[in-house]
């Protein structure tokens, strides 16, 4: 099954440590990346970074584009009112049909602040629980996934989260 993620780090460097740690779990067979972009937001910078890295050659400008939207517009849609609903509307729109729902749009979107960091993630055949374990250690929390309810409430309820 294909699961998207998002792993949140309370420092701008978290997600970039927790990709070592995800490439190692890929090569230990814990879970087949099928693509995964970092997003960074130093203290005291405007917005963040995105970083992406093409996993999959077949289907990176897909993903590329992916990125593009959640990393890009994502957070540059104006934080007061309405805007704020017809934006992230506007991104639910250009996202469906691939598992990220308006409410993940939102979360993604407070929960990502200065100071933090987030690790974005698609993957196949994914030992959810262990590579949990392993982001854990480093400080990770689960923000968002298109995991069914009770696989998510499962997830949360070992590794914390919202």
């Amino acid at each position: 099954m294909t699961t998207f993620t998002v792993w949140k780090f309370e420092d701008p460097d978290g997600a970039s440590q927790a990709e070592k740690v995800l490439k190692a779990a890929s090569s230990d067979g814990l879970v087949s990346i099928v693509d995964h972009a970092l997003i960074t937001w130093p203290d005291g910078a405007d917005k963040p970074d995105l970083h992406h890295v093409h996993d999959s050659p077949k289907r990176g400008a897909a993903w590329g584009a992916l990125w593009g939207i959640l990393g890009g517009a994502l957070f540059a849609i104006p934080v007061a009112g309405l805007v704020v609903g017809a934006g992230l509307g506007a991104l639910a729109r250009a996202t469906s049909g691939t598992g990220i729902t308006k409410e993940d749009l939102e979360r993604v979107r407070t929960e990502i602040g200065p100071g933090t960091s987030a690790l974005f993630l698609v993957t196949e055949d994914a030992d959810l629980d262990r590579l949990g374990e392993r982001f854990h250690a480093r400080g990770a929390r689960l923000i968002t996934t298109n995991l069914t309810e009770a696989e998510r409430s499962t997830l949360l309820e070992t590794f914390g989260g919202s």
